[in-house]
């Protein structure tokens, strides 16, 4: 076993008598956390907060210099162990600054990162213990960065199962539950990182090594407190389990000492706190319980969790789950500070039993946004003696029932060090199971709370509800299918893209003949005689004219397009994954893919997977593709990526089409959002800009896609097991920009770094909920021009770019004032004979009309739109 603790500075003795300096023989010496500022312990001639027990039951912790600064004493009515170590720096028992709580939790994960190295991280699951560990397990998780997280529970969660529980046998509350939404969180075999606020005796540790090691064996463990206070009995045990098993056992702590306990300790500790709880006429003076004010009502403070965040980690806790709050946090921040009393200097973030990481973060971004003092604490079930004394680590205690309904049956709860603490304001935070009329009742948490503060505001974190597992389990056939799958196609043999640009999950259909004429393919489609997806329209080809206004364009827009790649892939790193899949919607989304794997290696060297696969409107996404994604990455890292939005179509379709691929595959976690470069429609949340501008990409055809076609999906070509199909137009390759293309605007991706963070920061704390109200635009103008149906209605400049290049176009709608933008699209209009007609008010920069109706008589020998 590797034991790496720190040594704070120094090794003595802390007892009644104050610091003594000593040598502590056999620690071993590795880096941690500094000691907080301003907390108890002794330093600088501050009061220890173990004297008074240090005093009275002759109890000496025993070890690093810093010991002291990082525990107290306190008594409490427990028949195994009379005294209890408090810690300055939990944030349970004792207020502290939430920067120095979080700070210690979050310092561990590094060192245990760097124990681990970035492979093994990466595999590690992480386990706090409740209730007093919860959020110390949580901010070592947010240090090691990559790994999930998880905590026990105390309370049973309907509909879901266990995956393990075991015993804590010096607690007052003994029995724990392991109820992860995902059972597969404790099955893996890499480590397993345990987190507890204090090693003392090893028994709970190794009570769950055992359990988890005998269902899902692994081969390393380690183990993380922020002090080691083992006894030479227990300092072995480790040692030995690992040698039972052959499995690797590290320990990382930020302080090391043991406990020395003379003989009859326990006896004289109970017989303190029985006369002490009689004098003190338990549980409390009125007085100190606040029953001799007013009541004051709690102003309620609408948070806006995040949809879909958990609210700790007692169902699991995902690194891509913390990545969505981090961009969160600052406007629910804010949101508490603006309620606030403008003159609160003093303010306590009060979290609630298990739910200590939620209020925890919510304190650390108040602490940044306010000049006032904020600190940090939760109420708890542990009864704890209260003494008025500066030598003493429980100066107050406030007492109140429980208020969520516990499994266990009614009793007390306990809130320490609040009363008498000088608050002026006191944020109390609860999940949605607690927040109960017992909460609100006259003698429950708030109305403890109005007693000693003039202000107690109310924040409720949503109760997550775990997903119900799929009724539809992966048959046998299905599984087998996905392991047939081919992988993708890459450059240089499909596509001009690089090899590691994309990944194609298509299959080549090359030498397949599959063009037919623009005006035979229209007939067909808008007769219902075939499906626009069963045949391809011969690839224009652009004039000298065209391509050179096709470089203008980009050399105009390249770094207002790197801004809008910027914004767009820095919103997903946000928000929906640290390192998410890029999955683009061929083709138009792809180049955008390639972009935004492009932006994520320049601003954070990541290296992002990305595919592109096929999206057909009325057919739904490519099932074979999304079960090769399935196969090979967890589905909620895969993020959708297309180029734009016109009216919302492709966004319904792909919403539609995982919900019948989760139905009939039994796969869940895709997550049907799209991101997109230019959000015209108002149609997503995850977007680069929502004004609609040229983007050069959707100028050309295959020529800035790679030379790949738009995908084919016809019953003679592709198969129940196979990809949709596309070409590879190699042919081409004189005329191919696509590359030029990227280049171009990943050139300007340094000069566009401070907008995009500008950008960034404004777009996470503003409501970007869809409107869709391009979709309500386009029915107007359907029913205005006659045409009745919305899909030869083509709103945004990309989209009526492709009607003029692969439809038959029948008008354009320009707003009025539209420059240069549109240049592209008059001369395109003017070589087709189709007319453009300005609009005053438009919601688009201009819109493209399919020919309704449309046979070929509509055009005349020359392929142009005739015009009435």
């Amino acid at each position: 076993m590797n034991n790496a603790v720190n040594d704070g500075g120094g090794a003595g003795v802390w007892s009644a008598t104050g610091f003594r300096p000593g040598t502590k023989a056999g620690a071993d010496v590795g880096p941690g956390a500094g000691s907080p500022s301003g907390t108890p312990g002794g330093a600088d001639g501050e009061i220890w907060s173990g004297c008074w027990v240090a005093e009275r039951l002759g109890v000496e912790l025993v070890g690093d210099e810093g010991l002291g600064e990082l525990l107290g004493l306190a008594l409490r009515r427990n028949p195994k162990r009379a005294h209890l170590l408090v810690s300055h720096v939990l944030g349970k028992h004792i207020p502290q600054s939430p920067a120095v709580v979080y700070g210690y939790g979050f310092a561990l994960g590094l060192r245990v990162r760097d124990l681990l190295g970035e492979d093994e991280a990466r595999r590690a699951v992480v386990l706090g213990y409740a209730e007093t560990a919860t959020g110390l397990g949580h901010s070592v998780a947010d240090g090691v960065g990559l790994a999930p997280c998880l905590h026990s529970t105390r309370r049973p969660v309907e509909g879901v199962a266990q995956a393990g529980g075991f015993e804590e046998s010096h607690s007052h509350a003994t029995s724990h539950l392991l109820l992860p939404e995902n059972p597969g969180l404790l099955a893996g075999d890499g480590p397993l990182v345990l987190v507890d606020d204090e090693f003392s005796t090893g028994n709970t540790v190794l009570n769950t090594i055992r359990d988890l090691h005998e269902r899902h064996p692994r081969d390393r463990y380690v183990i993380v407190a922020l002090v080691d206070m083992r006894s030479a009995a227990d300092l072995g045990r480790l040692d030995d389990f690992a040698r039972e098993t052959g499995a690797r056992v590290d320990l990382v702590t930020a302080a090391s000492g043991t406990v020395r306990l003379p003989e009859g300790v326990l006896e004289k500790g109970q017989a303190l706190v029985a006369r002490y709880e009689s004098e003190a006429e338990a549980p409390e003076p009125a007085e100190a319980q606040g029953e001799v004010q007013p009541v004051r009502p709690a102003l309620r403070v609408e948070l806006e969790w995040p949809a879909g965040i958990p609210d700790g980690g007692r169902h699991g806790f995902t690194p891509e789950h913390r990545v969505r709050l981090e961009g969160a946090l600052p406007a629910m921040a804010a949101r508490i500070a603006e309620a606030l009393p403008s003159d609160a200097c003093r303010v306590l973030v009060l979290g609630f039993e298990e739910l200590m990481y939620a209020p925890l973060r919510l304190g650390v971004a108040l602490e940044k946004l306010t000049d006032a003092e904020v600190r940090y604490s939760t109420t708890t079930r542990s009864p704890v003696l209260a003494v008025d004394d500066p030598g003493y680590a429980i100066r107050t205690r406030l007492v109140f029932p429980a208020h969520d309904n516990p499994a266990d049956g009614p009793g007390e709860r306990y809130a320490y060090n609040v009363a008498g603490a000088g608050f002026d304001a006191v944020v109390a935070v609860v999940d949605s199971t607690a927040d109960t009329p017992e909460l609100h009742a006259p003698d429950g948490l708030l109305a403890r709370l109005s007693a000693h503060t003039p202000s107690v505001l109310l924040a409720v974190v949503p109760s997550y509800a775990p997903a119900r597992p799929s009724t539809v389990p992966p048959t046998e056939s299905s599984t087998e299918r996905r392991s047939m799958l081919p992988e993708p196609l890459r450059g240089p043999d499909f596509s001009s893209y690089a090899s590691d640009e994309v990944g194609w999950l298509l299959q080549d259909l090359s030498d397949t003949k599959l063009e037919a004429p623009t005006e035979e393919r229209e007939e067909a489609i808008q007769s219902g005689g075939a499906h626009y997806a069963e045949s391809l329209p011969v690839e224009y080809q652009p004039s000298d004219a065209y391509q050179e206004l096709f470089h203008n364009a980009l050399a105009v827009s390249a770094t207002r397009i790197a801004q809008a790649v910027g914004v767009v892939t820095e919103t997903v790193l946000a928000e929906r994954s640290p390192r998410p899949v890029l999955v683009s919607l061929a083709r138009a989304g792809t180049p955008v893919g390639v972009l935004m794997r492009r932006w994520a290696q320049h601003r954070h060297g990541l290296d992002l997977p990305h595919y592109a696969v096929s999206i057909v409107r009325g057919r739904g996404i490519d099932a074979n593709a999304l079960r090769w994604l399935a196969a090979h990455h967890d589905p909620a890292d895969i993020v959708f990526v297309d180029g734009w939005t016109g009216k919302g179509a492709i966004t319904r379709e792909l919403a539609q089409a995982v919900e019948e691929f989760e139905a009939s595959d039994g796969i869940t976690g895709f997550d049907p959002e799209i991101a997109v470069l230019a959000d015209p429609g108002s149609c997503v949340r995850t977007y680069g800009t929502r004004e609609d501008f040229l983007i050069p990409s959707a100028c050309l055809n295959s020529t800035v896609s790679g030379l790949i076609s738009r995908t084919v999906l016809r019953a003679d070509l592709v198969g129940e097991h196979d990809y949709h199909g596309a070409k590879f137009y190699r042919e081409l390759a004189t005329a191919d920009v696509s590359v030029a293309f990227l280049d171009a605007v990943s050139d300007r991706f340094d000069s566009v770094d401070e907008a995009v963070d500008a950008q960034v920061k404004e777009l996470l704390a503003t409501d970007r909920s869809p409107t869709w109200e391009g979709w309500a635009a386009v029915e107007r103008i359907s029913e205005e021009y006659g045409i009745h149906d919305v899909n030869l209605v083509k709103p945004g400049v990309g989209e009526a770019t492709r009607v003029l290049l692969r439809r038959v176009p029948w008008k354009i709608l320009a707003r009025a004032g539209a420059g240069a933008d549109l240049d592209h699209v008059r001369l395109l209009a003017e070589q087709r004979g189709v007319p453009v007609e300005e609009v005053a008010e438009l919601p688009y920069t201009c819109v493209g009309l399919i020919h309704p109706k449309y046979t070929r008589g509509a055009t005349g020998a020359d392929g142009k739109a005739v015009t009435v």
